[in-house]
């Protein structure tokens, strides 16, 4: 009778059941938090750097558009749940900033790091994908020049 009790199936369902979830669906789950908070990354900056450019351009300065571009960079990344580091944001000017008719690009780069990582492994290459976005403005051409 003992026999035929071990070989019997009944109880072989649960065992089944967290071998499942332990080895396939936990990975998985984790996979895509992984890359919903990549995507949330790439929107932030691609929506950074977009109004970034367009804060930069509509400044009747320089200074007061890096001004206004960090501004709208740490929105926007702060819009998606991101911190602005100094060095994300990156304003390149086509001859004269802000002459009329010339083109601004803007570069917004962030370290996404990856969910569930402690902060040694979170800050290296391995636990963290770099995402960065690019946006090219031209500025007015009927634009009185300052």
């Amino acid at each position: 009778m003992n026999i035929e009790r071990l070989k019997s199936d009944s109880g072989s369902a649960v065992v089944e059941f967290v071998v499942l979830v332990v080895l396939v669906i936990v990975p998985v789950v984790y996979v895509v938090l992984g890359a919903m908070r990549v995507q949330a990354g790439a929107y932030a900056v691609t929506q950074a750097a977009r109004e970034a450019g367009r804060a930069f351009v509509q400044s009747n300065t320089s200074s007061e558009g890096v001004r206004s571009a960090r501004l709208a960079t740490s929105l926007a990344l702060a819009d998606q749940g991101f911190d602005a580091r100094p060095d994300s944001l990156i304003i390149d000017c086509d001859g004269a900033c802000l002459a009329p008719g010339s083109q601004v690009r803007v570069s917004v780069s962030l370290k996404v790091k990856l969910p569930f990582l402690p902060e040694s492994l979170a800050e290296s290459t391995v636990g963290s994908i770099r995402v960065s976005a690019d946006h090219v403005v031209p500025v007015d051409e009927y634009r009185s020049a300052l």
